[in-house]
């Protein structure tokens, strides 16, 4: 698929809502692949983003060309991230990305069936994304899905770390693991800045966690811009071009939640850290929360889940 223009010969993007456009734009100014392929469920809303990038391609005078596609054609990129958002209203106060379970789980099992079989790499943005990448992975039968939920949670966090104690971003090394949501787990037993442990005030930094994404669909209508970073991240590690750990929602021990793996060459080995018992125990309650979420998803997804063609190759 790669060729001599980019490291890479084609990236999909799935969705040209807030965060596809911003993962798009971010993916051609990024130059990694020869080709973006995007595709939404209307396609004049994909046809409309690709004549914008485009635009912005010449601009920049980049190598990256922005193309419409169909789902079929996706089969062909070396990875697919999917960005698709049902139209509801979303009114809960607490556990606010689990709204959208059922009318994103239907959208995002319908994409899976189209692309059974992919054999690239699945980036999950969707959410509730621990969700819908399992949901995803179960019924295409793909190999390699990841969520990008706990790596924007651990980007936060770094985020909010350094500017509650005054240190620089670059100091700072920790990590959130377990759900992208109410139940995301702070491993501040083993947070570090400038290489010795770092005290961390959790539950403020916690609740700066939880409120931000809100503030900032409240200010500009959707968090864009933090997903889109990253995506790209994840892109570069998962596709073998950098070396390095994220924190990404998979399969462990017979759940899915966000865990870091460390890559090295595009293969993944988790890399949990020592966790306090009390750490422990509220990974364990995000494991244990998402399990039972997963199951309660409804009749209606259960026969794609159920097909045999889920575990191809």
């Amino acid at each position: 698929m790669n060729n001599d223009a980019a490291p890479i010969g084609a990236v999909g993007v799935v969705g040209a809502g807030a965060v596809g456009q911003a993962t798009a734009a971010a993916l051609v100014t990024s130059g990694l692949a020869s080709r973006l392929l995007v595709t939404s469920r209307t396609s004049s809303r994909a046809a409309a983003l690709v004549a914008d990038l485009d635009d912005m391609r010449a601009a920049l005078r980049g190598s990256t060309r922005p193309l419409t596609c169909h789902p079929a054609d996706l089969m062909d990129c070396d990875a697919v991230v999917v960005a698709l958002r049902a139209s509801f209203t979303n009114t809960r106060a607490t556990d606010v990305r689990m709204a959208g379970a059922s009318a994103n789980g239907a959208l995002i099992a319908a994409l899976a069936g189209k692309l059974r079989g992919y054999g690239g790499t699945v980036l999950m943005v969707t959410n509730p994304v621990d969700l819908m990448s399992r949901l995803f992975a179960e019924a295409s039968g793909c190999r390699r899905v990841y969520g990008i939920g706990s790596a924007l949670d651990t980007a936060r966090y770094r985020a909010a770390l350094a500017t509650h104690l005054g240190a620089p971003l670059a100091a700072v090394n920790g990590q959130v693991i377990g759900e992208h949501g109410d139940h995301l787990v702070v491993c501040a037993s083993s947070t570090t800045v400038n290489d010795e442990p770092a005290d961390v005030p959790v539950p403020v930094i916690f609740n700066e966690l939880c409120s931000r994404p809100g503030r900032i669909s409240a200010g500009i209508g959707r968090t864009r811009y933090g997903p889109a970073g990253a995506v790209l991240e994840t892109v570069h590690l998962a596709l073998g071009l950098a070396d390095g750990t994220t924190q990404l929602s998979t399969a462990h021990q017979g759940g899915w939640l966000g865990i870091p793996l460390r890559f090295t060459a595009g293969r993944p080995i988790p890399c949990l850290p020592q966790l306090t018992p009390s750490e422990a125990t509220r990974f364990q309650a995000a494991d244990a929360k998402l399990r039972t979420a997963y199951e309660a998803l409804g009749p209606a997804l259960q026969p794609i889940l159920s097909t045999p063609e889920r575990n191809l190759p």
